[in-house]
């Protein structure tokens, strides 16, 4: 063989070699991308837990063990059942004769009386009332009258506000199918309520609760700390989306058939508001700069936990103990400045740390094609660019640590659509999203649910209280 065909042949093993290196490089980072994927749960990403199938990941709790014993806790007020003064029944059970010599004792003089309660419901059933108008002839003129029936007397028959109230409490609140609520009140007070009534009465709550959707409204642009989040909602079978934006004391949802931008803007909250927006990091929330944004740290906890379970990355779960660390020195009280500084020149060094284990890949000369960057690093990316907004719990004690309060409202949704599937119309969901809205803030501020429910078919909606 020659020297150029030996040569030549040199020349093409190299060329198929670093061929091969890259195919294997690329197939490496697919499969770590893929083993990636299958590795997250509901523990260490923001899976759903319903997502992780039967074989569900024992949860690693960050709570400390040893610290309290169970069962209720020094200073909890309980739920003692006790004694009323003035009870409904008294039965009274006579001593007629001695325990132990059988002598009568049916004339002896009452020394003391030992009580018990037993606090049970009466039988259940419907109260009927029947409206009589009285019908007279006029005589001077010959004509008939009649009296006027009662505001919500309409028809010859015809359910009350109460039983009105209840169906939609029961099928909006508690989530129960409108089928199952008939059976509930066919066992419970003995009459069938139809599908279509109960339909009719969550429709109707919906209309009477317009007034109260405008306080909370109102009530949420004026508040110090929002916290917003949002969920896919099947309605006809395709995707649309709840979002939801609430505090302490108020909670809005509304539907939408997108997730970003518009939605946020059509449903009005962001864009009026001049506080705190707490949120898990969703780009267009970062949109809307008359709000202040803090980040959901719950998130970059599971986060960091796939980081150093999947990668390795020791950075992570020492990232994990300062956020936690600072949550509670948070929540202990003040912090002086040189903490603080000291506390974040320790979450600067970690990301640093970070960096070199997981660099950023550079963008090829002359490209403007972005260049996809791993998993960890986005993270690292996103805590250092966002840094202020992870860290201002930090700084404000308004400011809450995680997003949970929104992340609970939007959780019973989703027990919503296991149930049903979905909803089949835009209207029905967005009937739903009203109710919704307004008795679980009739909850959040102390009031029976049933009761706000009844008053609003009154025509009288309970108005909730607002921030100063």
């Amino acid at each position: 063989m020659s020297r150029e065909n030996l040569l030549a042949l040199i020349q093409h093993q190299a060329e198929r070699i670093a061929l091969l290196e890259k195919q294997n490089a690329e197939l490496g980072a697919r499969v770590a991308k893929l083993e990636g994927q299958l590795a997250k749960n509901s523990s260490n990403s923001s899976k759903p837990p319903s997502s992780d199938g039967l074989k569900k990941a024992k949860p690693k709790s960050r709570r400390e063990r040893g610290k309290r014993q169970s069962g209720g806790q020094a200073g909890h007020p309980g739920e003692t059942l006790n004694m009323v003064d003035t009870p409904d029944e008294i039965v009274v059970h006579r001593v007629s004769s001695c325990r132990h010599c059988q002598h009568d004792l049916r004339g002896a003089v009452v020394k003391r009386v030992v009580r018990r309660q037993v606090f049970d419901l009466p039988p259940l059933r419907l109260h009927v009332s029947e409206h009589q108008a009285e019908v007279k002839v006029c005589g001077g003129c010959g004509r008939r009258s009649r009296a006027l029936f009662p505001d919500g007397v309409n028809a010859p028959v015809q359910y009350g506000p109460k039983v009105l109230a209840h169906a939609a409490y029961l099928n909006s609140y508690h989530l129960i199918p409108a089928a199952r609520v008939r059976e509930w009140f066919a066992d419970c007070v003995g009459q069938a309520v139809s599908e279509g009534v109960i339909e009719r009465a969550v429709a109707q709550l919906a209309q009477a609760v317009a007034p109260s959707l405008d306080a909370i409204y109102d009530g949420l642009t004026r508040a110090a700390v929002v916290h917003c989040d949002e969920t896919g909602l099947r309605i006809n079978s395709g995707l649309h989306w709840l979002h939801t934006a609430c505090t302490e004391a108020l909670s809005y949802y509304t539907v939408h058939r997108k997730r970003g931008d518009e939605a946020l803007l059509d449903a009005g909250v962001l864009p009026n508001c001049r506080g705190w927006a707490v949120h898990d990091g969703f780009k267009p929330y970062f949109g809307f700069k008359t709000v202040r944004h803090a980040l959901c740290n719950a998130h970059h906890l599971r986060e960091l936990q796939f980081a150093a379970e999947q990668y390795d990355a020791t950075w992570a779960q020492a990232m994990q103990d300062l956020l936690l660390a600072l949550k509670q020195q948070r929540e202990a009280g003040e912090l002086s400045a040189a903490t603080l500084n000291a506390l974040e020149n320790r979450y600067d060094a970690l990301l640093a740390h970070g960096f070199d284990a997981f660099p950023i890949q550079p963008r090829p000369p002359n490209s403007k094609k972005r260049v996809a960057q791993h998993p960890v690093t986005n993270l690292l990316i996103r805590l250092r660019d966002y840094r202020d907004a992870v860290l201002a719990f930090l700084h404000h004690p308004e400011v809450p640590f995680d997003n949970n309060l929104a992340e609970r409202d939007l959780r019973m949704m989703k027990v919503k659509q296991k149930i049903s599937g979905c909803f089949r119309t835009w209207a029905g969901a967005e009937v739903f999203a009203a109710v919704r809205s307004y008795l679980a803030t009739a909850r959040k501020q102390g009031l029976s649910m049933l009761r706000a429910a009844h008053l609003a078919l009154l025509g009288s909606p309970f108005i909730p209280a607002l921030p100063e």
